[in-house]
């Protein structure tokens, strides 16, 4: 799913319209009837709704909403920021549809403090808001009486939709708050996600746990031909659908790959055995552990099925490069699919030039994380996936490190050095952090949206080696969707252990545990919308 700019958003209805022959009224019809069917859904038991509504075609959208929660049987009042008269264009017609169509609807115009001051008791009566007052074309900051709307509602404790976007953000930012906008609990839009609606964290906290409220997109009417981004960014949960096949019935564990985990040192067993943990609950078909001596026995009880390779270690139980004598490196990888190197192998001794070899010598599909990863600190070109399958999963710390810049340089410029990096490197990054992306050599970009706070916890970055692993090794012929898919999916088991659990008692091993929750979800439910962040339930 390709995520639009504004300007892009604005060229794709020009498209519909001009090229592919819908009406403007048929999008507007479909937007304001898709967010009246979420909230009929969503928030069934509300009785009362108030529609917030601007004068442009988020309120157009907004009176289409009203109009349809008012046929549904629901008690429904429009509060319009300006006069009747001063609608124009489509949404003008769409209040004329309301008006004529709906014997009790009513609209109260607002024009200064004092009107709006007078609907404070309607709005603190409403089971609902929707916030239709402006969309994806408006350029921040919201001025006047918008201003004073926004900070009557922010003190209610009623729930709000949002129509395309909360009112005031700017639809092209990629920052994770935007100052001065309204509040959302949950937001429709349509057609396409927005560089906003992806990057943004644009619905509260649900009350139920650390999950996030739901942004979900509509399709109104445009074909997909018509939508059109120069970005090269897209979104990773489009790409779970690689997961979601059944499997053939004639299968066995031999077509499902054989995945190695080398890691681990002394007093670090549990990464490498959070790695392949994860790697097993996500499909491969067999996993070995390659771990020193010292730790064999701690990692092989995280699950029977795992199998084991003792590795010689040094003095401070790290692995020598005792290991690559002769041909061993050439029997350690012999018959496997994928090589997932770094989980706890430690930065200690010959780890880091071991490491190093691994991933050179290596010709199968590396993932390479954690210490492997801080190997190449200042030695980052050597990291070349010409010809090969490459992946990398630094947090923004490894990340800078790799990079020779700072942290705060790393945040700074998210997309661009990613980007960068992969396209010079050849290989696909997946750098994580709020909104982790997955940049491929082509220079594209999914953006992922699954996840939350309760995974900021140790083992994290393992769990997702094993599962980016085993991806690999089930669809070798489709690594950039393999890996987005992998992505995705533990951001959602994240979220269903939050869910259940609490985000402050969420372990790495719980988001294994809700795996299964993760596999069996799919992103678009039976009424064509498609969930962007927050769990349907």
């Amino acid at each position: 799913m390709k995520i639009l700019t504004a300007q892009e958003m604005e060229a794709t209805d020009r498209r519909t319209v001009e090229k592919f022959g819908v009406s403007l009224e048929t999008l507007m019809e479909g937007a304001g009837r898709a967010v009246a069917e979420f909230c009929l859904r969503q928030y069934g038991v509300a009785l009362r709704v108030v529609v917030l509504c601007g004068r442009g075609n988020n309120g157009g959208d907004g009176f289409v909403a009203a109009r349809v929660l008012t046929q549904a049987g629901l008690q429904v009042r429009v509060v319009l920021l300006g006069r009747v008269d001063e609608v124009k264009g489509e949404a003008a017609a769409a209040l004329g549809r309301l008006q004529s169509e709906v014997s009790t609807a009513t609209v109260d115009e607002v024009v200064d403090e004092a009107g709006l001051r007078a609907l404070e008791l309607v709005l603190g009566e409403a089971d609902l808001l929707l916030d239709a007052v402006v969309g994806t074309g408006f350029k921040p900051p919201l001025r006047g009486l918008a201003v004073l709307l926004r900070e009557m509602v922010e003190q209610l404790d009623v729930p709000m939709v949002a129509v395309d976007l909360p009112s005031g953000w700017d639809a092209n930012s990629m920052e994770q708050t935007a100052e001065g906008s309204f509040r959302a609990d949950a937001v429709v839009t349509f057609t396409a996600p927005k560089v906003a609606h992806v990057f943004g964290h644009l619905t509260r906290n649900e009350k139920a746990g650390g999950t996030f409220g739901p942004v979900v997109v509509a399709g109104i009417g445009s074909p997909e031909s018509a939508v059109v981004s120069a970005s090269g960014l897209t979104w990773t949960g489009a790409s779970k659908a690689l997961a979601e096949k059944a499997r053939d019935v004639n299968s066995n564990k031999g077509k499902f790959g054989h995945v190695l985990v080398v890691g681990g040192s002394y007093g670090k067993a549990g990464a490498p055995a959070m790695a392949s943990l994860a790697c097993l609950r996500s499909g491969a078909g067999l996993v070995t552990a390659a771990v020193p001596t010292s730790i064999v026995d701690a990692v092989s009880r995280i699950a029977p099925e795992l199998m084991m390779i003792s590795l010689a270690e040094g003095s401070k139980g790290a692995v020598s490069f005792k290991n690559l004598d002769g041909a061993k490196l050439d029997a350690l990888i012999a018959k496997i699919t994928v090589v997932a190197v770094g989980p706890g192998l430690s930065t200690e001794g010959d780890a880091p030039a071991f490491a190093r070899q691994v991933v050179e010598k290596t010709t199968v599909p590396v993932v390479v994380d954690a210490d492997a990863l801080n190997a190449f600190a200042g030695k980052a070109h050597l990291l070349n996936g010409g010809g090969r399958v490459m992946v990398l999963t630094p947090h923004p710390g490894e990340m800078a490190r790799l990079a020779g810049l700072t942290v705060k340089e790393v945040e700074a410029d998210r997309v661009g050095l990613a980007r960068r990096f992969a396209t010079q490197h050849k290989l696909t990054l997946v750098l994580k952090g709020w909104r982790t992306l997955v940049a491929h050599p082509d220079g594209s970009i999914a953006v992922n949206t699954s996840g939350n706070p309760a995974m900021a916890k140790g083992g994290s970055g393992d769990i997702l080696t094993g599962i980016v692993a085993a991806m690999l090794a089930q669809f070798p012929g489709d690594v950039a969707r393999a890996v987005e898919t992998a992505v995705y999916l533990h951001g959602l088991a994240g979220d269903f252990a939050a869910l259940e659990m609490d985000e402050h008692t969420v372990l790495a091993t719980d988001t294994v545990t809700h795996l299964s929750n993760a596999f069996r979800y799919r992103v678009t439910d039976g009424d064509g919308l498609t969930w962007i962040c927050g769990l349907r339930r």
